[in-house]
């Protein structure tokens, strides 16, 4: 890796604090924001405005196109580095001049992540091959011990968490949720008025684990206080 892409890549926080990009949250798997349109059309016009981006093929978002707009997510991968960098804050400006030009603006709040699907294993090494074959997923780069992801980026990745001993109480497996940190405790607080409770919430407002009435778990995750 050169010095200048090091310089490249910044924490979730460098990039929250960029100008403009509050309509752009960081989720688990990059910056993303919605663009609603009122057709299929209009929706093709943004991904070919998109395309047409000076740079867009030095560093090219992912575009997922469906019947109420399109969704797009910005991301920096490397071999040691899965996270944000400086290009993705140029990107993300770039993109949202595009969708203005258009007359579409980013709709941050509409967006969330379900990713990565947590395992627990007491094992990981004996458990992790068979989730990789099972899902024809690839260890991921910057942490091939503990990440399994889609080589076609298009379903959640999995993590593997050490745990201690057969399971007595606890689920082995649960999701996380990702969504904007501004409505995390909303949707915590929602989850909650539903039927469920907290279990876990020391580490907020990164994540809050909470189980449903029958005690299977899911996760709420921001990338607040995630820097590290």
């Amino acid at each position: 890796m050169s010095d200048s892409q090091a310089n490249d890549y910044i924490t979730p926080t460098e990039f929250r604090a960029a100008e403009g990009m509050g309509a752009w949250p960081v989720l688990s798997n990059g910056a993303t924001t919605f663009f609603r349109t009122g057709s299929f059309a209009e929706s093709a016009r943004l991904v070919a405005a998109i395309a047409g981006i000076e740079g867009v093929e030095g560093h090219r978002p992912a575009v997922d196109l469906r019947k109420d707009g399109v969704t797009v997510r910005l991301l920096a991968v490397a071999d040691d580095w899965w996270g944000m960098s400086r290009r993705d804050i140029e990107m993300a400006r770039r993109i949202t001049a595009a969708a203005a030009s258009l007359g579409l603006s980013p709709e941050p709040g509409a967006v969330q992540s379900v990713d990565p699907i947590v395992i627990g294993a007491e094992d990981i090494d004996r458990v992790r091959p068979f989730w990789r074959a099972l899902m024809g997923y690839e260890p991921r780069a910057d942490s091939p011990e503990e990440d399994l992801v889609d080589p076609r980026d298009r379903g959640p990745g999995i993590w593997f968490e050490r745990v201690e001993g057969p399971r007595s109480e606890r689920n082995r497996m649960h999701v996380a949720v990702w969504v904007p940190p501004e409505q995390a405790e909303a949707r915590v607080a929602a989850a909650v008025a539903a039927g469920g409770r907290v279990i876990f919430d020391a580490l907020a407002p990164a994540w809050w684990t909470l189980a449903d009435p029958e005690g299977n778990e899911a996760d709420i995750s921001t990338s607040l206080e995630r820097d590290g």
